[in-house]
């Protein structure tokens, strides 16, 4: 049996977890602001993942909806760190840490031909909130819109909270004598 990863959306301001929404206008706000009047803020447009769980979409108990970048694979590895991405063997290993979840900032999405060229990496390490009612207004005027599926839907989200509830001890175990 084949579970298929993506449905398109026609023309729905219908809001779900999974959902991707392309040119996602995200504010910035200034580093540091001094006074109320002429506050000036940045607005970066990202691909992002809907990230903030369905039935509070649906039911409307949240004014902010939780996003999180996502990109193609070929960004992701065109960006390791110390020259990483022009080693084949290091590649191979970062593609395969990242396909089993290894690297806690990230989740990789699979490609479509219909849809993506490319697999896809969600980006953890910065969540952004949006107004619920500005995606709604976005996304009730594009056609097109991507939503991924159950179960990999649910597999997102799961992702998402093991890197999220990360505990960083001050003090490891250290094992001796044993």
């Amino acid at each position: 049996m084949e579970y298929p990863w993506y449905d398109i959306i026609e023309s729905s301001n219908e809001l779900l977890q999974g959902d991707l929404i392309k040119e996602c206008p995200i504010v910035i706000p200034p580093i540091s602001i001094q006074s109320r009047d002429d506050l000036e803020v940045d607005v970066r447009y990202i691909d992002s993942v809907i990230l903030s769980q369905s039935c509070d979409l649906v039911n409307s108990h949240i004014d902010v909806v939780l996003v999180c970048q996502y990109y193609p694979l070929r960004t992701f590895l065109d960006n390791l760190p110390d020259g990483q991405g022009s080693f084949k063997k290091s590649v191979d290993k970062s593609i395969e840490n990242l396909r089993k979840g290894y690297l806690h900032g990230y989740h990789l999405l699979n490609k479509n031909k219909d849809i993506f060229e490319d697999y896809q990496v969600v980006d953890f390490r910065n969540v952004y909130g949006v107004q619920l009612e500005l995606l709604k207004n976005l996304c009730g005027n594009q056609s097109g819109r991507v939503r991924l599926l159950p179960p990999y839907r649910e597999h997102l989200s799961q992702s998402f909270a093991r890197y999220f509830m990360r505990v960083g001890l001050p003090q490891d175990i250290v094992i001796s004598g044993y």
